[in-house]
């Protein structure tokens, strides 16, 4: 049975205390699947590379529905923590699906 698990974790605060501060996540693969040539990989991508993946995999999806991602809130109510931990596992829940 072939079984692909990926998970997003680790997320790290890029120029921080910057204007242009950013999070990226480590995005780990690993699969025993025929169709992938190596069967773990590690990178680290942002939100807004996500947003790109979402809108390439809408153009090309047809009638199948694209899962949504994370919300992007300028203005969330909490802790920047908290924040960085329900955007890490709407991620997560993005790429599971």
């Amino acid at each position: 049975q072939e079984l692909t698990t990926v998970r997003v974790q680790d997320p790290r605060v890029q120029n921080e205390g910057s204007w242009n501060s950013y999070v990226d996540y480590k995005i780990f693969l690993h699969t025993n699947s025929k169709a992938f040539t190596a069967k773990t990989s590690c990178v680290r991508r942002r939100y807004r590379e996500f947003v790109w993946l979402r809108r390439q995999l809408q153009k090309n999806a047809g009638l199948v529905p694209v899962p949504e991602l994370p919300g992007k809130s300028a203005f969330f109510v909490g802790s920047t923590d908290e924040f960085i931990e329900k955007r890490r596992q709407g991620l997560q829940q993005f790429l599971e699906k």
